[in-house]
């Protein structure tokens, strides 16, 4: 019997490529094959899929970004990366096809509806993406990463979680150290792309730390490569151990180390932080799309698990005091790093992967 073949797709971006990942981890050690549909964006964040994962780069395109004339090419790029991708399926049928979100889905999507192949989308957001909103109605059904999720009537919602990487699993429910009088982390994330205002407030709530904190202080600050040198030069400044870099490779065993976690409100950010299980500082993104970051950070919010602070009132000084009130205050920490895991999704992989099987397993 030939081996089952998962067609995955997934645009690119952290958010969509690491559930992708923990999928495909799973799917091959149930003997299926896995091809990953992306562009050159996503493959950059490849490097961590297990090598038996087949590679393909699409043709695809967005209305969002450059001039006229760009966009006047979008619709002839989409057109013809949905015939080259039905051209593939049609040699290589595969027995599903899952689209994560991004543009460089809707050819795999795209030919997956035309070709009448069993298809479904996972949403890691609470709030549709412009890509998965089109095609929530045109699928079997949405695995949600996100409860609830605001969808398109005549769409089925399942929720599921967000499906975090092996490495994060390693380290899900990792015991948390309180914060004291000793050697203490502190994780600042900007998401994949990584944040200027994280960049522009986070030193300096850092220098106005009371001394005895932020003499025990050692941070991991992840920053945009043209904000390297000067969130370095910063720290050095005052004195501050601190490692900045533009991405983090070992984000699970840094922020299982991490007192404190300061970060956007990103959905694999908000998956990671509820299976490892630690207290963060929440900044959505202003200018998500929907708004949907502080429907993502809404969970961890309500069961005391964070501090969510909307990017228009972010100022060092109440940034300072928020951070302090944490690492003063080690049983409240503590408590939010439990509450953190009460409201996390271990299972989402193995939810989605019984998704995947039973949608291959349909007749109708």
């Amino acid at each position: 019997m030939s081996q089952p073949l998962l067609m995955m797709a997934a645009g690119g971006t952290g958010g969509h490529m690491f559930p992708a990942q923990a999928l495909a981890e799973a799917m091959l050690e149930r003997g299926w094959r896995v091809r990953l549909s992306t562009d050159a964006r996503g493959a950059r964040y490849t490097g961590g899929f297990p090598h038996s994962t087949e590679i393909t780069e699409v043709t695809s395109a967005t209305f969002a970004r450059g001039g006229l004339a760009a966009k006047a090419m979008v619709a002839p790029r989409i057109a013809s990366g949905v015939m080259g991708a039905m051209l593939q399926m049609r040699r290589d049928r595969p027995d599903v096809v899952i689209g994560f979100g991004g543009y460089p889905t809707i050819p795999a999507l795209g030919a997956a509806v035309l070709l009448k192949l069993p298809r479904m989308i996972h949403e890691q957001n609470g709030v549709l993406g412009r890509v998965n909103q089109l095609f929530s109605t045109r699928v079997a059904c949405v695995g949600c990463g996100v409860w609830p999720t605001d969808l398109p009537k005549g769409a089925e919602g399942i929720h599921v979680g967000n499906p975090v990487r092996a490495a994060v699993l390693d380290r899900a429910g990792a015991s948390y150290i309180p914060p004291g009088d000793y050697p203490m982390s502190l994780l600042v994330m900007g998401g994949s792309q990584g944040a200027r205002i994280l960049s522009d407030m986070v030193p300096d709530a850092i220098v106005a730390l009371p001394e005895p904190i932020r003499k025990h202080l050692r941070v991991s600050h992840q920053a945009r490569p043209e904000d390297i040198d000067r969130v370095t030069a910063r720290y050095a400044a005052n004195g501050i151990d601190a490692d900045v870099q533009p991405f983090f490779q070992d984000v699970p065993r840094r922020m299982s180390e991490a007192q404190l976690v300061i970060s956007r409100a990103g959905a694999s950010s908000i998956a990671d932080l509820t299976v490892i299980g630690r207290p963060s500082i929440l900044i959505p993104f202003a200018a998500a799309a929907g708004d949907h970051q502080t429907a993502n950070a809404r969970g961890l919010v309500e069961a005391g698990a964070a501090i969510l602070i909307p990017e228009r009132a972010l100022a060092v000084a109440s940034l300072s005091e928020q951070m302090a009130a944490i690492l003063e205050n080690p049983v409240a920490a503590q408590r939010m790093s439990a509450a953190a895991m009460s409201v996390g999704a271990p299972n989402a992989t193995e939810r989605l992967v019984a998704l995947v099987t039973e949608l291959a397993q349909r007749t109708d």
